[in-house]
């Protein structure tokens, strides 16, 4: 009987060690399971940054047109409604004349919005175009890296700013300040490039040049009799000038005709 019992306690006490073992197990691996999860939620939550701006894309339009007109006032009148029409402004305006030609050059800067409107306002009435280039320029990969390049410049100019506050000897202090002034002076470089970028691409230049032939029919219109009487005017004008340079020029008559005196002088005493 006693045998039995003693049996029966040594069968619990395995019975227990094993569910203990096995209880133990399946900690520890749920503990191995639980600590990938732990360590990629702050990874999926790096992949997404709602605060991140989106960038439009950046583009610079330009236009280049050359025409023929047959009225350059009546043409730039045109160009002028299209102008306040689009809300544009004349940068440079130049006129000239050429051999069988007068011309007209205008610079206009419009917004990058009216680009098309005032391309096609301007197009109207033009037979045909000698010249029409219309260019369309995507810059929104170098306007990220000239923000991306600033917000670096200006994030490293604070920390160089903290720093200065703490610093207690002289020379850190001038040397943290030579820093921060060379940072600043990069800082103002990449401003001006974006301001300018931004100009750019706020704004479109048109370049605009129409002219007007001039018919070259003066010689038909001249009479034969008109011929001649000219010839005559500048047969005497140029007797004029030859007479007046001849006097412009006496002293050295004079000189010459006194050498020549002398020197006939000697020949003829020697002859003797």
């Amino acid at each position: 009987m006693r045998y039995i019992f003693f049996l029966f306690l040594l069968f619990l006490g395995f019975s227990s060690c094993s569910k203990n073992e096995e209880s133990s197990a399946n900690m520890r691996i749920s503990a191995v399971k639980l600590t990938p999860k732990n360590e990629s939620a702050p990874a999926s939550d790096a992949q997404y940054d709602p605060a991140a701006p989106e960038i439009t894309q950046k583009i610079i339009k330009q236009a280049s047109l050359r025409f023929e007109t047959n009225d350059l006032e009546d043409t730039f009148k045109q160009i002028q409604t299209a102008i306040v029409a689009n809300k544009a402004s004349i940068q440079n305006d130049s006129e000239g004349k050429e051999y069988d030609n007068i011309y007209r050059t205008l610079t206009i800067r419009v917004p990058s919005a009216n680009f098309d409107s005032f391309i096609n306002a301007v197009s109207k009435g033009v037979s045909y175009f000698e010249q029409k280039e219309i260019s369309a320029e995507n810059v929104t990969e170098q306007y990220i890296d000239l923000t991306s390049r600033l917000n670096t410049k200006r994030k490293l100019e604070a920390r160089y700013l903290e720093i200065l506050q703490k610093a207690t000897k002289i020379s850190e202090i001038l040397e943290i300040e030579k820093q921060i002034s060379a940072i600043r002076e990069e800082i103002e470089a990449k401003e001006g490039q974006l301001k300018y970028l931004e100009s750019r691409v706020s704004e479109s230049t048109v370049t605009i040049s129409f002219y007007k032939t001039i018919a070259q029919k003066q010689g038909v219109k001249i009479s034969y009799g008109s011929k001649i009487w000219t010839a005559i005017q500048s047969g005497f004008f140029s007797l004029s000038d030859f007479l007046i340079s001849i006097i412009s020029i006496w002293p050295f008559i004079i000189v010459f005709c006194v050498l020549v005196y002398f020197i006939r002088k000697r020949f003829k005493r020697k002859k003797i």
